[in-house]
């Protein structure tokens, strides 16, 4: 089994490639970033599989960032998720024998979906406005690999995983998601004995998380076992957390003492946004990794690598 992942270098490429290279039933992992193919280039992508001729092909490259950067960078971010999105689906259509693996994310459900989420509420209603451009190339995605289905024969699975975190993660100022974010600037606060931290919105909304590991075991369980009963499928953890317990938590593991302020004149977001994992869950899969854990690896990482 030969498996060609796109965006290798990220937080779940670099996952998808570590977890994987450990699996005997892999017999290659082919790990792709853009130090080799761009994939806004269209030959480049056709040129990647043809060369590689890989058994299943995991998308795992993507612009990604949090709330700040969704909100501010949105044509960016409609624009080279869908050109990802086409330009590598465009490319598998010769080859209906490639098995694959798209990497969407929760935010492709509408705002006002009860909670937990079910797969059945794709495309029943309004995106939240925050991060509407890169839902819509994400549902893009999703489309495209079922009229691949329809038309040529692919099988396209969608896996809409939760809020992910882990090493390889992008630490930024502006562009980070909410872990990385904070981990990033409590530290700098520690750093400079800072008396107070600001933290966005009110801390009341409520987010589940997922240690990155445990999405690429989710994947390489579902390979394994041959999954194709239906074309997208959530993976989360069924925890959830309050934003301001999270901030709690990312300060005793920071060892930051000073004060945590919320800044209420940020937005929250979706107050509530849990996924239903049911159908993964009754297969027989559970994530392995708790969130304190988790953040006590991925610290250890940033404070070794930046």
């Amino acid at each position: 089994m030969k498996v060609l992942v796109l965006g290798s270098n990220g937080l779940v490429g670099s996952s998808i490639v570590k977890i994987f290279n450990n699996e005997p039933a892999i017999k290659q992992v082919i790990g792709s970033n853009r130090n080799d193919t761009d994939l806004f280039n269209f030959k480049e992508t056709q040129d990647l599989i043809e060369s590689t001729k890989p058994n299943i092909i995991i998308n795992a490259a993507a612009k990604v960032g949090g709330i700040k950067a969704n909100n501010e960078m949105r044509v960016d971010f409609i624009l080279e998720n869908l050109k990802i999105n086409i330009n590598f689906l465009e490319a598998c259509i010769p080859y209906p024998e490639i098995k694959i693996i798209n990497l969407g994310s929760s935010c492709i459900y509408p705002l006002a979906t009860p909670n937990p989420i079910k797969e059945e509420s794709f495309m029943t209603g309004k995106l939240e406005v925050t991060n509407s451009p890169y839902a819509m190339a994400k549902l893009t995605a999703v489309e495209m690999g079922r009229s691949l289905n329809t038309q040529y024969g692919h099988k396209v699975l969608n896996l809409m995983p939760t809020n992910l975190f882990g090493p390889n993660d992008r630490f930024t100022e502006n562009e980070s998601h909410v872990i990385p974010g904070l981990i990033l600037k409590m530290h700098n606060a520690k750093l400079s004995k800072q008396e107070y931290f600001e933290v966005w919105g009110t801390g009341k909304p409520l987010r589940e998380f997922m240690f990155v590991d445990d999405l690429s075991k989710a994947i390489l369980f579902l390979i394994k076992n041959e999954y194709s009963e239906k074309d997208l499928l959530n993976i989360g953890t069924g925890d959830e957390v309050s934003i301001y317990e999270l901030a709690e938590k990312i300060k005793n593991i920071v060892e930051y003492r000073g004060e945590l302020k919320f800044d209420h004149t940020k937005p929250d977001g979706i107050p509530r946004k849990l996924l239903d994992s049911s159908i993964i869950s009754n297969l027989g899969w559970r994530p392995e990794t708790s969130l304190n854990d988790g953040l006590k690896i991925t610290y250890d990482w940033f404070t070794k690598n930046n």
